[in-house]
């Protein structure tokens, strides 16, 4: 048997950059801490609500723990969650004559990564259409036993978990928009107000 030399001098091609684009891809999770804070605060305040007459008989204590997981809740899912898990953020911004603008961003995302964010893509909306629901089922259910005190409570749940869902919806559908006619729809209306 004969034997060919093996040249330690040969060339071999290296993909370096890819193995962190695989991994991604194989990835199903690729922000743990946030996924699990997005549905943490959320399930929280709707498993509070439910059994913390059970252990504690004080209703401010009871009001004060929902009503500071469900604002947990909001800030997690606008300021971080809402970035990380899909790419969507919303926010308010007060102009020099005071005006209000909404403003909501969709980031652009390349299409050989759009793969590897797909379950918490799918965790993020749901836990975003999801919870609304359930506190909208609380306040008939409020409304229904006659448990008034609680009916505030139920009104902010809903309130806060609707204006996310609101917001990001806005940005699924709106943040694709071109600027430029959000650009001439602002022109407008200062031409608008000009000529009257």
């Amino acid at each position: 048997m004969k034997q060919v030399p093996v040249d330690d001098t040969e060339d071999v091609c290296l993909d370096i950059g890819n193995e962190e684009e695989l991994a991604l891809r194989k990835a199903k999770i690729r922000h743990p801490l946030a996924t699990f804070f997005h549905l943490f605060f959320r399930v929280g305040a709707i498993v509070a609500y439910l059994f913390c007459d059970w252990f504690s008989k004080s209703f401010v204590t009871c009001f004060v723990t929902i009503l500071l997981l469900l604002s947990f809740d909001f800030w997690s899912v606008k300021n971080v969650t809402g970035r990380l898990l899909v790419g969507l953020r919303w926010w308010n911004q007060i102009d020099e004559d005071g005006r209000s603008h909404w403003i909501f961003e969709a980031k652009k995302v390349p299409a050989n990564n759009s793969m590897s964010t797909e379950v918490e893509a799918r965790i993020f909306w749901l836990g975003l259409i999801i919870c609304p629901m359930i506190w909208t089922v609380f306040f008939f259910s409020t409304l229904y036993s006659l448990k008034l005190k609680w009916l505030a409570l139920v009104i902010a749940g809903i309130s806060l978990q609707s204006a996310n869902l609101y917001g990001y919806i806005h940005c699924k559908n709106g943040g694709q928009q071109n600027v430029g006619k959000t650009a001439s729809r602002f022109l407008s209306q200062q031409l608008f107000q000009r000529t009257l």
